[in-house]
């Protein structure tokens, strides 16, 4: 069982930026890491997906905008989120997946408002 645990979440104006954190209680070598949002009424969607070996994926909308990095030093993923929008604000979840399994953290929110 791994737990993941994001962090970084909070309120920014349109333009700025965050950088979300998800932290795993375990190792996350063998996980395909990804994070997801969601939004009020709207369904869980991908925004960005990292493999073990560093090959990423981004949504059409997080690309230029967002990054995604990890750290299996220190069972860590990273997004950081560029140029933010309105449309952005949504529950952000860190997400591990391997052959076998898959975990979700518990999420944090970013919010985009004036």
């Amino acid at each position: 069982q791994v737990q993941l645990v994001e962090s970084g979440g909070g309120l920014v104006q349109p333009g700025g930026s965050l950088k979300l954190s998800c932290e795993a209680s375990g190792s996350i070598m063998s996980f395909f890491m990804g994070w997801y949002r969601q939004a009020p009424g709207k369904q869980r969607e991908l925004v960005a997906a990292i493999s073990g070996s560093g090959v990423t994926h981004y949504a059409d909308f997080a690309k230029g905008r967002f990054t995604i990095s990890r750290d299996n030093a220190k069972n860590m993923v990273g997004l950081q989120m560029n140029s933010l929008k309105y449309e952005d604000t949504a529950g952000y979840f860190c997400n591990a997946r391997s052959l076998t399994y898959e975990y979700w953290g518990q999420g944090t929110q970013v919010t985009v408002s004036s």
